[in-house]
């Protein structure tokens, strides 16, 4: 089975600015360094959005710094905190659509792989923190979709079309998700992947199966009352590996910074 290593919200500042009094660049490394150690037989790493916490130019050098010595192909994707003029400065050869959004197709033998773009902007009002995928988007979507000849599509979009019972996140969710989840569900076997909400959460919506992944950094607590997207709390920072055997795919998470001690005694352990 293929496998690709999966990251989201890992909001880098500049060196020594922290947010909730942890480091995003030294916990996204942390993460990176673990993935790669136990996975470096990955296919390629997707990082799924807000790569930096203001989308400004010297974070986006941090993060090009972190990155430079990865030896895996990586799959950059933008977010809401992210702007899209700043990071493509950073990363000229990052995966454009012929509109100038950063989205890409990487096709395996049995599955493809489809990054979205869902920043709502230019234009960015102060405080907007929700999505979309404008009808240029949306077109290409439904083209990557259309195109993928036989193998399982699996889409990656920062913003999640789809409510998570979460008050403070639903209120900033992508703008025009019923368009997006109706698109999908009409490809049989698609797969949504989303990051924005710095939670590990699975679910269906009108048959449509998602996956979320934890960010590197902070992560959203639980907090089903709520309204305020900001709320954030210092659990151990995650990412996700996907194997993708023929017709399907299985989503692991992993947290970082765990002891790892693996015990075996045969003759009185079992799962």
């Amino acid at each position: 089975m293929q496998k690709l290593i999966v990251f989201t919200d890992i909001h880098i500042k500049e060196p020594g600015e922290t947010i909730i009094g942890l480091d995003p660049s030294e916990r996204f490394s942390q993460a990176l360094d673990q993935a790669l150690d136990r996975h470096p037989d990955a296919r390629a790493i997707v990082i799924m959005g807000d790569l930096t916490h203001h989308g400004r130019p010297a974070q986006y050098a941090r993060l090009a710094e972190l990155l430079a010595d990865v030896p895996v192909p990586v799959i950059p994707m933008i977010g809401n905190h992210d702007r899209r003029d700043a990071f493509l400065a950073a990363f000229p050869d990052a995966p454009q659509c012929a509109d100038g959004f950063v989205q890409s197709i990487l096709d395996l033998p049995h599955h493809r792989i489809i990054t979205l773009d869902t920043l709502d902007g230019p234009p960015y009002p102060a405080g907007h923190h929700s999505g979309r995928l404008c009808p240029a988007r949306m077109d290409w979507l439904s083209e990557a979709l259309r195109s993928a000849g036989g193998r399982m599509p699996l889409v990656f979009a920062h913003h999640p079309p789809q409510m998570v019972g979460i008050p403070g996140m639903d209120a900033i969710p992508l703008a025009d998700g019923a368009e997006v989840i109706n698109l999908l569900r009409s490809h049989p076997d698609t797969h949504l992947f989303c990051g924005h909400v710095h939670r590990t959460i699975s679910g269906s919506i009108q048959g449509l199966p998602w996956t979320m992944f934890k960010s590197t950094c902070h992560q959203g607590p639980l907090d089903l009352v709520t309204v305020d997207s900001s709320l954030s709390t210092a659990e151990p920072g995650a990412y996700g590996v996907l194997l993708l055997p023929q017709g399907g795919v299985i989503a692991h998470t992993e947290d970082v910074g765990i002891d790892d001690q693996t015990l075996s005694d045969k003759a009185s352990t079992s799962h």
